[in-house]
């Protein structure tokens, strides 16, 4: 199939095409970013900015300097004799010890099996192909929010498929694709169990909640309630808008599937041996579940539990262990379905699909290159505590309601979300700044994260630079030859609209009321602090 590249358009959005379309690539803007950060650094030190605050510990955290209870850090310039020597001697150092790499390198070694064997195209189908006409849509939408852990089959497989099925039955398959783009795309901070996307994530959090607390540890699960919460909120939405509002005004489709789309169709069926194959995956993950829950419940044995400390903290080994365990649920499961429909005749085709994944991480290894030289020398420049500190006393100066700080977190990650389209990129620009400074003013990682994710979400249906928007728009237009980038930005603005003032209200709703984000994971946060200074 070949993908239509997108028109220009005119007014506001065509601005916006225009605009995104002249930025580098996120690996580029990281470099200028390195060497903004290196100037502003070499200023710093002239101007001898600094920051200080009352500190209760024995020992100051990296780069802080204590003295009579006074923690302060001072700027110090990228430029230095000791700053220059770091970034050439410990290049290699820099790159391996960023946590987000050992994490997806190992996520998707066992997510490329799972998706390589075939596994995950069939369950998509599995789950759609016998679908009610009446409850297709939040079928739909909740399948949608869940096949983010299918990585690139939500968008090539999923979608495409959602459409042919209304038109199966009848139904304009617009209406189908709009419905899955929504949920795919509109609603991608949900889910409706953590996945690679968490992990990932809050790996920067981690990087930068360590510049106010070096012993804070990133749980996988810390977004788990809402994230959840996100699957039961955007789905009723879905259903309404799809049914009541773009189908209709779509009116009713009188076109016939041509050869090419009912055979496509014909493939969407799922054969024997892949239903042999996911019953095969499902008894592999109930192994691994149960294996897991052994490593935690068994009496006078439980490497997943640190009986020294009490509450919360107990479970914090099983949290770590949470990104090997994904793995070996990928893994696994891809070896069972491929064993059973015939993907995976040896160990050397697993070996070969684990290659293919880190084959397909290429793009991403350039970007981590600069991301994680970034991030290290904002901490070697001691720049992101002097902004966390000085920022976080203006706001408590201003007394800025918590709701309110982080409703700017989501706008702000919602515009940025126009232009640069990897979640990856634009967090671990804003984490190092907006983590630490929200931690000081008591709110946790997990919940800036949180609304950093949903002001992330809503916003990739609304803009035409999109990685996967000239795609959607070519299957869109194997039913609409006519439709434009226009067209399909207004099929889908009421989704957005709609999912941005939801997830708006839904922010604040979790920090009014103080809900948990997820297991052992606060709204609010006690910094190791004692008072501003």
């Amino acid at each position: 199939m070949t993908i239509a590249s997108s028109p220009q358009q005119r007014g506001f959005l065509g601005a916006i095409e225009r605009l995104g379309n002249k930025l580098p690539d996120p690996a580029i803007i990281f470099l200028w970013l390195i060497l903004f950060l290196m100037l502003l650094s070499a200023l710093g030190q002239v101007l001898g900015w600094t920051a200080s605050l009352a500190y209760t510990g024995e020992t100051a955290p990296q780069w802080g300097e204590l003295k009579g209870g006074v923690l302060t850090y001072s700027a110090t310039s990228l430029f230095s004799e000791e700053n220059i020597a770091r970034l050439l001697t410990e290049m290699p150092r820099t790159l391996t010890g960023f946590a987000p790499l050992g994490l997806v390198m190992t996520l998707i070694l066992g997510a490329a099996v799972a998706e390589r064997s075939g596994m995950f195209s069939a369950l998509i189908r599995i789950s759609l192909r016998n679908a009610p006409r009446v409850i297709l849509t939040p079928i739909v939408a909740i399948i949608g929010m869940v096949s983010h852990h299918a990585s690139d089959a939500a968008y090539v497989v999923f979608i495409p498929l959602a459409a042919i099925l209304y038109a199966s039955v009848g139904r304009h398959p617009l209406a189908g694709l709009a419905a899955a783009f929504a949920g795919v795309s509109g609603g991608f901070a949900g889910n409706v169990t953590p996945g690679q996307m968490d992990v990932l994530l809050f790996g920067f959090t981690q990087e930068a909640a360590r510049i106010i607390d070096p012993a804070w540890t990133m749980n996988p699960l810390g977004n788990w309630w809402f994230i959840l919460t996100i699957v039961v909120v955007f789905t009723p939405i879905i259903w309404y808008i799809t049914d009541r509002v773009v189908e209709p005004r779509l009116g009713v489709w009188g076109g016939v599937p041509d050869e090419e789309l009912k055979a496509e169709l014909a493939r969407s069926e799922v054969t024997p041996a892949e239903r042999r194959g996911l019953r095969a995956a499902g008894f592999a993950e109930l192994v691994i579940v149960s294996a897991f829950a052994a490593l935690a419940l068994w009496p006078e044995y439980t490497p997943l539990i640190d009986e020294t400390q009490a509450g919360p903290a107990r479970l914090q080994p099983f949290y770590a262990a949470l990104v090997a365990g994904f793995f070996l649920l990928f893994l696994v499961t891809g070896i069972a379905f491929g064993r059973a429909v015939g993907t995976i005749k040896n160990s050397s085709d697993v070996v070969v699909m684990m290659q293919e994944g880190v084959r397909m991480l290429a793009p991403y290894l350039v970007f981590v290159f600069f991301a994680a030289h970034f991030v290290a020398m904002f901490n070697w420049s001691r720049l992101g505590p002097i902004f966390a500190i000085d920022g976080a006393l203006v706001l408590q100066q201003m007394n800025v309601p918590a709701p309110l700080l982080l409703a700017g977190v989501q706008f702000v990650s919602s515009f940025l979300d126009l232009f640069i389209g990897s979640a990856a990129a634009k967090w671990s620009a804003m984490a190092p700044v907006v983590v630490p400074k929200f931690m000081l003013l008591g709110i946790s990682p997990e919940m800036t994260t949180a609304a950093y994710r949903m002001g992330d979400s809503y916003t990739n249906i609304m803009t035409p630079l999109m990685s996967y928007f000239p795609l959607i728009l070519a299957f869109a237009r194997r039913y609409d030859k006519t439709l434009g980038v226009g067209s399909l930005l207004a099929l889908m603005l009421p989704y957005a609209l709609s999912f941005m003032v939801v997830g708006l209200t839904m922010t604040v709703t979790w920090v009014t009321f103080d809900l948990p984000l997820g297991p052992g994971a606060q709204v609010f946060y006690t910094p190791p602090v004692e008072a501003f200074k």
